[in-house]
């Protein structure tokens, strides 16, 4: 898999203080990568490293090999990486969809037949032709959100970057959302996704887990809340069938042994069933 973001021992001071630590890390095209910690830890501040809205103080960050320090990338970097953050009114500013969805597209001088494909197609994508004549102040908070997707779609982007995206959201926007947002992952879209809900994390390839500014580990969602008292001790929930298992066991003192690390109720419920059938041999 290609490299699509590469971070070398990256650094970064607010007002002299240090927010992020020497950040290594390298993502891969198409991949889905999720990262999580407290408030404060540096996810967000690493999220903006990525379409270059902050420049390290120290170390490197690539995008498609390009150098985001170097200021004749910008336009390339920030067309190659889009972002949607937590408030989807915050970034909706036309009157109508379609047009808001063509507002980055014109500001490139995109040509108009150009503009209308990537509209349409943007669209299609996370299933909001239907509205595209709708205004804005009239749909759901998940409607807006996947709005916002199709903005950052009709620049063509190869990579978009959300910032806590559900968190202003009911259930249902919240799967509407990671439901649009699988889809286009699965059409080779890198998405990096910052969230505090651990349900949302497990979907990704991988996690990145962040601390005090610090990557404290990078893997599976399998691997990573394989330690709960570890993800615990920091400040963080892990999934709730994560949880359960692991209170399980411990109460248990490690008769019931789970075949696997548990992340969703699927996985507890076929591994519990099994535990329960052997006992009954």
């Amino acid at each position: 898999m290609k490299n699509f973001i590469r971070a070398k021992n990256l650094k970064f001071k607010y007002d002299e203080k240090l927010v992020l630590n020497d950040i290594n890390l390298e993502i891969g095209e198409g991949e889905f990568v999720a990262v999580i910690g407290t408030n404060g830890s540096g996810k967000s501040t690493l999220a903006k490293h990525f379409n270059a809205l902050l420049i390290p103080t120290e170390g490197k960050i690539f995008v498609d090999e390009l150098d985001t320090s170097d200021e004749k990338n910008l336009w390339d970097i920030r067309s190659k990486v889009g972002m949607v953050f937590q408030n989807p009114d915050n970034q909706i500013i036309a009157a109508i969809v379609e047009d808001d969805i063509a507002f980055g597209p014109e500001n490139l001088g995109i040509p108009a037949d150009e503009i209308k494909r990537r509209v349409d197609l943007s669209l299609n994508a996370v299933g909001m032709t239907d509205f595209k004549n709708f205004a804005p102040h009239k749909l759901s908070g998940g409607q807006k959100q996947r709005i916002a997707i199709a903005g950052a779609l009709a620049m063509n982007t190869k990579c978009i970057v959300f910032d806590e995206p559900t968190a202003m959201l009911d259930p249902q926007g919240r799967t509407e959302v990671l439901e649009t947002i699988k889809k286009i992952n699965s059409e080779g879209i890198t998405i990096i996704y910052i969230t505090h809900f651990m349900e949302e994390a497990i979907i990704a390839d991988r996690i990145i887990l962040m601390n005090d500014g610090k990557i404290l580990k990078i893997g599976t969602p399998r691997e990573i809340f394989s330690d709960v008292e570890g993800i615990k001790k920091i400040g963080l929930d892990v999934p709730i069938a994560a949880e359960i298992s692991y209170r399980l066991k411990k109460i248990s003192f490690g008769k019931i042994q789970f075949t696997k690390n548990i992340l969703t109720a699927e996985d507890f419920l076929k591994d519990f069933l099994k535990i329960y059938r052997s006992s009954k041999k």
